[in-house]
Formats: structure tokens, sequence, C-alpha cells
């Protein structure tokens, strides 16, 4: 038997031989089976573990019993020592590169009968990448299962057929079935009639043809339970596939909860209607009796002045004027201050100024009627906008609001914005145009456009003084509009301007001017529905200047 020296020797005098092992693609190692100790490698091999000379590498390299700890060589002595010597085996080996750097490798044995029975060829293949994907994925999976297993919401898999794969404990909870009762069984187990009839069919249809009514858009059903009883819930769906396979993940909101929360509030909200309409009809009384009041002490005033002389008569009757008007601007203010309801206030004044014009008849009080008349249609036009607001509101929130494009121009509608806008100047107001049109014509839903501009200029002029200017500018680039208006009024506050496009919201320097705090929430919901930005600068006494920005496609 020849000596580890002299199965070198031969190795090394093997030119072509020491060729063939350098020109291999992977490492490769001779190893001798009786001495236990490498005793060849190629290049290959030494770049793979950073090592520079084949004879460090082979006494003292990674491989041997002197590296480190010696765990790879034992390791490899280990496998070497279960694997039979006349047949080819693989198997993983981790080591340290001379760097010190950790690496996975595949090792494949290959028997050298050319050689000498008692080596073997070791051929050595880099998985580290492999192997630190294959740790990262499985690490991957276990996270994945422990935000499912902790998610609050009910999360159930099912595969194409609607056999459940996996729930999470939240979905075991709510069906009130354990999770190995739920694993394997078709989902319609879950599901009341006759939904569970008509499941299966649904889901062939949506396989054959990709048109599904939940899958990617969500809706509330309802779920049954293990004990029977039904369940409110929101539902989506998603389709995934995963390695060619189809699988479909539900996410349940349980919607129990907020079912009664709703419940309830119609109830209240029911009970509060009837209480408005009973206090209603008090104060209606209450305001009767008032003006009843009112029509004796004019009456009583009338008979002192026809006993006093001329002057008396004049002054008592201007001093007994100005104490009437002061009696009924209280009147009014306390009646304002008990109907704090929006939709009261304009409907309270409407009754009140209706009234009074009866007890003016003669010639000489036609300033009193036409004050009176203005009164009117001021609180009809406020109630108008209120229940425009909310009309606008209701109709957003629903959906019936639908996008309908025409061809207009800049010059047009600005226009007939500004035309719409002159009933309601205050003395001395006026509205500064600058309008600017392109080519080709825009193309956007004119009626919505419109009414942002008119939301937008009616607070401008609401919340500016008299003697102010409201600018209204209106330029056109291509198929995009921009628009500012401009203002000289109160300002918003610093602390108010992050809730300003919030629902009902109202700045803290406006409680006292008349609004429903609705106006820049619908403006804000019309420019999103025209796919456009809206946004503001202000500054608290200074003024407000809001732009609007939106875009557009032809046919």
């Amino acid at each position: 038997m020849k000596t580890s020296a002299e199965i070198i020797d031969l190795l090394e005098k093997g030119v072509d031989f020491e060729s063939f092992l350098n020109s291999l693609p992977v490492g490769l190692l001779v190893y001798s089976l009786d001495e236990q100790k490498p005793l060849k490698c190629n290049r290959e091999l030494l770049r793979l573990f950073g090592a520079d000379s084949e004879k460090d590498f082979l006494h003292n390299g990674p491989l041997t019993p002197s590296f480190g700890t010696g765990q790879p060589f034992r390791r490899l002595q280990e496998k070497l020592g279960q694997l039979p010597r006349n047949k080819r085996d693989e198997f993983t080996l981790d080591a340290q590169t001379e760097d010190g750097v950790q690496k996975f490798f595949l090792v494949t044995t290959a028997l050298t009968p050319a050689l000498h029975e008692s080596l073997t060829l070791l051929l050595f293949k880099d998985v580290t990448e492999k192997k630190i994907a294959d740790r990262d994925l499985l690490q991957s999976q276990k996270t994945l299962e422990a935000v499912i297993n902790t998610a609050v919401d009910g999360i159930i898999i099912i595969d194409e057929k609607g056999i459940i794969q996996m729930v999470n404990q939240a979905a075991s909870r709510l069906f009130g079935y354990d999770k190995q009762e739920m694993a394997g069984r078709n989902v319609n187990l879950l599901m009341p009639a006759p939904y569970a009839e008509q499941h299966d069919g649904y889901l062939h249809n949506y396989l054959q043809t990709g048109i599904g009514k939940i899958i990617g858009i969500g809706r509330e059903v309802e779920g049954r339970r293990k004990d029977g009883n039904l369940f409110p819930f929101k539902l989506g769906v998603s389709r995934v596939e995963l390695e060619g396979k189809v699988l479909f993940a539900g996410v349940i909101h349980d919607l129990t909860e907020q079912k009664r929360a709703e419940a309830r509030i119609l109830y209240l909200n029911k009970e509060l209607e009837q209480k408005v309409e009973e206090r209603t009809e008090k104060l209606t009384e209450v305001v009767n009796k008032l003006l009843q009041s009112n029509i004796k002490l004019e009456r009583e005033i009338k008979e002192r002045k026809a006993a006093e002389a001329a002057l008396r008569q004049n002054q008592e009757e201007l001093r007994r004027s100005l104490e009437k008007e002061k009696e009924l601007s209280e009147l009014k203010s306390r009646f304002v201050s008990m109907a704090s309801h929006e939709f009261r206030t304009p409907l309270t004044t409407i009754a009140s100024s209706a009234d009074l014009l009866g007890l003016y008849t003669e010639s000489g009080q036609q300033e009193k009627r036409d004050k009176h008349l203005r009164r009117i249609q001021t609180a009809v036009t406020n109630l108008t906008g209120i229940l425009g607001d909310f009309l606008s509101l209701s109709k957003l929130e629903e959906g019936k609001i639908h996008v309908n494009p025409v061809y207009f121009t800049v010059e047009e509608l600005g226009q007939e914005v500004v035309e719409e806008m002159q009933s309601l100047l205050k003395p001395g107001q006026k509205i500064q145009t600058d309008f600017s049109s392109g080519q080709p014509e825009a193309y956007l839903d004119k009626k919505i456009l419109k009414n942002i501009f008119i939301n937008l200029l009616s607070n401008a002029i609401k919340y500016s003084g008299e003697n102010s200017t409201v600018s209204f500018r209106l330029a056109q680039q291509g198929r995009r509009i921009d628009a500012s208006i401009r203002d000289e009024g109160i300002g918003i506050p610093k602390e108010d301007q992050k809730h300003l496009f919030t629902r009902f919201f109202r700045a803290a320097n406006s409680v006292n001017i008349q609004g429903t705090g609705l106006g820049l929430n619908i403006v804000k919901r019309y420019t999103d529905l025209l796919g456009g930005t809206i946004r503001f600068e202000s500054k608290e006494g200074k003024g407000t200047v809001f732009f609007v920005e939106v875009y557009w496609q032809d046919k």
C-alpha cells in the first residue's frame, strides 16, 4: 500500500490530471480515508475558502483539526465515516473561510478507482445564498403565521374548491369552531342558506370567467356560527397565486357591535326628533304670545301719545320706539339662543317677520315692510343654503353624484359664477376677475366645477367686510385649470387650519357667522370627485386664498 507522500507524488507528476482538477468549476478535495486528512485540492476550492496557498490550506486550513475549534473537520470525519466507500453520496457542511466568513457547502463524494481505494474525491459547491434564503423563507413563514394568528380580524384561506386551508385564532373564536374542526372542510359550512348552497357554483363561475362579486371589492354579509346563530361581518376577499396554486384569502371584520350601535343611534335620533317637534310647538306658542303682547303694548303707547303735547308726544314716541326696538332685539336674541338648531333659526325669522308685516298697513311704513321682506328673503336664502349643503352631502355620501363632462370655456364658466354672486355682495364689495382660456376647450363636469367656485366665493363674501375686494382668477393651461379665490376677510386661526375640510367644523372666530360647517367639506369632496387638488393659505385678520387645480382627458 502506498503512503500519502507517494500518492501525492503520483498526483503531482500527472500534469494533465493537475490541469484537469484546476479546470473544474467546483471545488475539489482529494481526501485519504485511511489517514483521515486532505491530500490535494484545486484552485476553485482555495477560492471558495479564501485561501492563498494549497500547502497552508491542507495543513492548517478550515478542514483541518488545527483550525479554530476543529468543528468542520470533525463533522467531515463523521460524515465520511458513515459513507460506504463504494457508493456516491452527498451532505451539507458548514465552515468558516480563512477570513472568518460563515459558508455552507454541498459536498458530493466521488469514487477514485484510478488512484487508490482509500482515496475519496470531495466536490464542494457553495450553497450559502440558498441556505440563507431557505432560512429567511422559513423565518418569514413563521412571522407570517404569527401575524395572522395575532390579527384582530378573522382570516380564512381556502383553495379553488372552497376547502379551508388555514384559519387564525380570531376566525376560530368568531365562528365558535376549533381550527382543527374547520381545516379541510368546505367554507360554506360558515354560511347561512341560500348562500351556502350557491357558494360552490359562484366559485366555479369566477374561476371560469374571472368576474367576481366580492373578490377585490368587499361587502357586508352574514356568517353562521357553530351554534347556528347568525352574525354580521364585513368580508374582503383577495385572490392569491402561490406556486401555481390559486388560493383565496378572506378577512372578516365582525360588525355585531357596530350594528348594535347603529340601531341605538337610530333609536336615539328618532327620540330626539320627537322631542324637537314638541319643543318647536311650545316655542311657537311662546312666540305668538310675545307677539300679541307686543301688539297690546303698541296700542297702549299710541293711547298715551294722544294725551300729550305735540313736542312731548314726538319725543315720547321716539323714546318708546327705541325701547320697543330694544325689546324686539332682546326678544330675538332670547329666541335665537333657545333655538340652537340651524334649521329653526331661519324658519323663526320668516314666521316673526311675516306676522309683523300685517301691522304695517299705512303707506308711510313701507320702509319697515321692506326691512322685514329683506329679513324673510335672507332667511329663505340661508335655509336654502343649509338644505343645499345637507342635500349635497347626502348625495355625495350615497354616491349619487356622477361626473358628466362637457366642453366649455373658462370665461363662460367664470362669468356665470360671478353673475350668481352679485346678489350676495355686501355694500361696497366687489369681485375682481382674471379669466384666461386655452385651447382646446375645457372638458370637465361644468356643474360640479361651478358649485366649487360658488361655494368658495360665497364664503369669501360672507367672511369679508363691506368695501372689500374678492379676487377670482381662472386660467387654463393645456388640459389643466388653475383657480384661485382670494379675500380680505377674517382669516383662519392657525390652530384651526388642519381641521378646515372636516365635516361640521367651524373655526373659532366664525361662530357668530351663520353656517353649517359643511361647505368646504363638500368642496373637497367635489374636487376629489374630479381628480383635482385644493389647498389654501390664510392668516388670521389678513384674509384667505384658496387654490384649486383640476385636469381632464378628452373623450
